[in-house]
């Protein structure tokens, strides 16, 4: 079957947090967004028939995964990544982030120090400092062109913080690095070595982009499978955010109690019952979809990447790996952060993610979600280049 990506689907008015947010955000109603990571492309028509053929049944109590969900799981990691998981080691949560917050509160205790890899995704700051952990930034080493981990400072930071536990984001969002075998394997055994469990946020491992592998790090070896909660979910794949499903992997017993338990003090218990039937039909039916929709998202940033470069030499696209996340550093334009965003939306007149949301390193940065109709980024590119262009001869 052959899927149409071009084709928009009109979001207005579907209170999604994309567009229908922006006033209630302090933004303009006019703006192009591509800020948030979710698509703006419909699921796969396989999904959305197991959604309606679910629906038809017409009861939706408490729901608990069976054994064809977690074949599908186990299916698809094993196929795509050679990942071998077990129902036992498989706990359901209604989102990644969600599963940070629970391992910060399963595995510290208050005040104790958190590891995290700024320009980062927010909200792993968010679930380090609102649970009362104190918040240490391992920081990417930025050379102009590429990020990489300090592996130097990464385990004298450890040392001095006596660090419990480190969020691991790969890939990498928003700098979108996948990590690779030897820089995995030299994390691990810094962590093994100090003692410090790794949660390993794996939500955008299905976007690698071609010529680029993703490495579970549970993957490396049993040592680090056995100090490892791995976060995936087929939200950011197959744009299911909205049904709130996660599939948190802990092969290692002890972990895994320590998590359950905080998940269960929490006051959840079944997932969604829709989110669970989405998941399953996802990875049963999926792939020939996602793989047709990553041949679109490499024209996209190609299209971006071209012109970017024709028309705004000032902006650099740091080149991604994976995820359907561009990072660009504007810093060229002489702006600080505060003016960098009052440029993109008032004269570019975009809504899109300023780098100095991300911490440390994200200043003089923009993020742009691509995983939209060519037409509408087309426009969203012409629309930041004129601005630029615009700057660049007022100057």
């Amino acid at each position: 079957m052959t899927y149409d990506f071009d084709i928009p689907t009109e979001r207005h008015g579907t209170d999604c947090l994309k567009f229908d947010r922006a006033e209630k955000r302090g933004r303009s109603a006019d703006l192009l967004s591509l800020w948030v990571a979710d698509m703006d492309f419909p699921t796969a028509p396989e999904i959305v028939d197991a959604i309606i053929e679910r629906t038809k049944h017409g009861i939706f109590g408490y729901t608990e995964p069976g054994a064809e969900y977690f074949a599908a799981l186990d299916n698809w990691l094993a196929q795509r990544y050679g990942w071998h998981v077990t129902e036992d080691e498989v706990i359901v949560a209604p989102g990644v982030v969600y599963a940070l917050a629970m391992a910060v509160r399963a595995f510290t205790e208050p005040g104790d120090a958190v590891i995290i890899q700024q320009p980062v995704y927010y909200p792993f700051s968010f679930v380090v400092t609102e649970n009362e952990r104190t918040l240490v930034n391992a920081q990417l080493a930025y050379d102009g062109k590429r990020y990489h981990i300090d592996f130097e400072e990464l385990e004298r930071l450890i040392e001095e913080s006596n660090a419990k536990l480190f969020i691991l984001c790969n890939p990498h969002n928003p700098v979108g690095r996948a990590w690779a075998v030897g820089e995995l394997e030299q994390l691990g055994k810094i962590c093994l070595r100090h003692g410090v469990v790794v949660v390993s946020d794996e939500i955008h491992m299905d976007f690698a982009r071609p010529g680029i592998e993703h490495v579970p790090f549970a993957t490396l070896n049993e040592q680090f499978a056995q100090n490892c909660v791995a976060c995936t979910s087929a939200s950011k794949t197959f744009n299911l955010a909205g049904l709130q499903v996660a599939n948190i992997v802990i092969p290692n017993k002890d972990l895994r109690r320590a998590f359950r338990d905080e998940v269960i003090s929490s006051g959840y218990s079944q997932p969604n019952t829709l989110g669970m039937v989405a998941t399953q039909a996802a990875y049963e039916h999926g792939g020939s979809w996602l793989d047709q929709l990553k041949d679109y998202l490499e024209g996209n940033w190609q299209l971006l990447g071209e012109m970017l470069e024709d028309r705004t030499p000032e902006l650099q696209l740091i080149e991604a790996e994976s995820t359907y996340l561009a990072w660009i550093d504007c810093r060229a334009l002489g702006l600080d952060a505060w003016q960098l965003e009052r440029f993109i939306e008032d004269e570019a007149k975009l809504w899109l993610d300023c780098g100095h949301i991300f911490g440390a390193g994200g200043d003089g940065f923009i993020r742009i979600n691509i995983a939209t109709q060519r037409s509408y980024l087309e426009r969203a590119i012409d629309q930041l280049a004129s601005a630029v262009e615009k700057r660049r001869t007022n100057l």
